[in-house]
């Protein structure tokens, strides 16, 4: 499975149902045992997730957010690239980076168009501007090598004497357009961090917590992962930021924040670019508010359900005979899902009468199957389960242990030193390989081997999972690289320079963010009693930890 995984030979989701054939008939597991592993809670809180997320994304409203945001940072070079990254990485900690980036770069392209045209062009075009927002039809495609002229528009325009700096302008426009692009791709992986439904790996890791350890107080759930994901995304976005700032705009902030009169009437020019879309819009209908309504409602109740430092509407309201809540996260998502299946789009009644049998027809709902149908990534949902089956046999056959005690030989090295060489390890590997794929293979090793050394198994497997969203060097990486590599304003060596240093910043702020904020949230002070249920003993120190022998 991982060579079909790594090769991608087959589908994805087709290696995913592998276990289903071969576990039964190698006597490793029942095939009912089998089928339970494919529909966990953390299946369920992926697919209530989206739900809420094809919703806002049905309704424009996370396009209305993006613009509002534009309109409020500016079109400054500086604060442009810094508003777009806020906006696309806002909008990947809860809808699919894929679409986020897919929305974004049309609307950065179109912005960095009115930034480079002259007054000369603003004059020949004059009530004939048609800025496309279609992500097929991108304007002005640049290379390094052949720059845009500016009379190649309209060739029968009489234009001034060119200037003597235009190649410079253009070189300093291209540069701007490389670095907006990346910072698109990049912030849309990095928000996906922040959530724990952002991107599909930290999910991954919750149902591997859930499923090895069963006995753990579910310590990986969205209050806590939030409040560990969200610091270390605005860290690690602000890094990327400030080194996009100077590989593609140079050391001189004053001239990126603040230019002269003629760049003041560009910006004027793009920030109405901005405007003209959302007046587009229109007012927010009453679908935009419903929409609005639930999301927030969703983001509360997941936050409150049962966040640890106090006791959540989940104990007090839903508790089991140890006091902990019986409602998942899962569980608050599909609640919202399901309503937005009850709500009308419209307040204004049934419609009027179709049709000459004189029958009425009412508003469509907020969500309907069909589009979810259609939006729906299913192959993930199967991608999640193979991965869970194959862990739950990894540990039923014993392989896991096995793999485990052959990595005890890492126990003399210390624990900041493992998460960080395991950190990038992932890094690297996530490159070629789908992060799915790679959260699958490595997290049911890495938590044998916690176990063999008595290391906390989060402490190993938090920070890896985090590694496998640092897919910033190569268009085949992830699909918001290849999306904005599609546009053809970079080569593969300016995304390799660019991400191999943020891969760098990625895996630093993770090793800071695992050793420092880490430790209260998830309790990574000690080995905790929950990852002992299924061992005998463990090595601290190279000696057998007898007291935790186990009859």
């Amino acid at each position: 499975m991982a060579l079909l995984w790594c090769t991608e030979t087959l589908p994805l989701a087709v290696t995913a149902f592998l276990p289903l054939i071969f576990f039964p008939m190698m006597a490793i597991m029942d095939a009912t045992e089998v089928c339970l592993e494919y529909m966990k809670d953390s299946n369920i809180l992926f697919i209530g997730g989206l739900l809420v997320a094809i919703a806002v994304e049905h309704w424009n409203l996370h396009k209305r957010i993006a613009l509002r945001v534009l309109l409020l940072i500016g079109v400054r070079p500086t604060l442009l690239i810094l508003g777009f990254m806020i906006v696309t990485a806002f909008l990947s900690m809860w809808i699919s980076n894929t679409a986020t980036t897919a929305m974004m770069v049309p609307i950065a392209h179109a912005v960095l168009e009115e930034l480079h045209k002259t007054p000369e062009q603003k004059d020949v075009e004059a009530g004939n501007v048609n800025i496309s927002f279609e992500i097929q039809e991108p304007n002005y495609p640049m290379t390094e090598k052949e720059p845009p002229k500016l009379g190649e528009k309209n060739s029968s325009s009489v234009l001034p004497p060119v200037p003597l700096d235009c190649h410079q302008k253009d070189r300093e426009h291209h540069k701007l357009s490389q670095g907006l692009s990346l910072s698109v791709c990049y912030a849309a992986s990095i928000g996906g961090i922040a959530t724990l439904t952002g991107t599909t790996p930290n999910l991954i890791l919750q149902g591997q917590i859930n499923s090895i350890f069963p006995e753990n107080p579910r310590v990986v759930n969205f209050a806590s992962w939030f409040s560990f994901g969200f610091p270390t995304m605005i860290l690690l976005l602000l890094l990327s930021w400030l080194w996009l700032q100077i590989l593609f705009l140079g050391f001189n902030f004053w001239k990126n924040f603040s230019c002269g009169r003629q760049v003041h009437e560009q910006e004027r020019a793009a920030y109405h670019v901005i405007q003209t879309e959302q007046k587009k819009l229109g007012p927010m209908s009453f679908a935009e508010k419903a929409v609005t309504f639930l999301f927030i409602l969703l983001v509360v109740l997941w936050f409150t359900r049962e966040p640890g430092f106090f006791r959540g509407w989940g104990n007090l309201l839903f508790p089991n005979h140890e006091g902990e809540s019986m409602v998942s996260d899962g569980t608050v998502a599909f609640f919202i899902g399901i309503i937005l299946f009850f709500i009308p789009s419209e307040l204004t009644g049934y419609s009027q009468r179709q049709g000459t049998q004189g029958k009425f027809k009412a508003p469509a709902a907020l969500l309907d199957w069909d589009t979810v149908n259609k939006k729906m990534p299913w192959n993930i949902v199967f991608l999640l389960g193979g991965g869970f089956a194959l862990a739950k046999g990894s540990e039923e056959s014993g392989l896991s242990q096995w793999l485990g005690n052959k990595l005890t030989p890492l126990q003399s090295i210390p624990s900041p030193a493992i998460a960080f060489i395991l950190s990038l390890l992932v890094a690297i590997f996530t490159e070629c390989t789908s992060n799915v794929a790679t959260t699958t293979l490595f997290l049911p090793i890495l938590a044998s081997m916690a176990q063999a050394i008595c290391l906390n198994p989060l402490y190993i497997m938090i920070p890896c999972t985090l590694a496998s969203s640092l897919a910033f060097m190569l268009p085949v990486a992830t699909p918001p690289n290849a999306i904005v590599f599609s546009f053809g304003q970079l080569k593969v060596c300016d995304m390799a320079r660019a991400g191999f240093i943020l891969n760098i910043f990625g895996v630093l702020v993770i090793s800071l963010a695992i050793n420092t904020w880490a430790y209260p949230i998830f309790g990574l002070y000690q080995f905790p009693k929950w990852a002992q249920s299924n061992i005998t003993s463990c090595r601290v120190n190279g000696q057998f930890n007898t007291s935790l022998v186990f009859p």
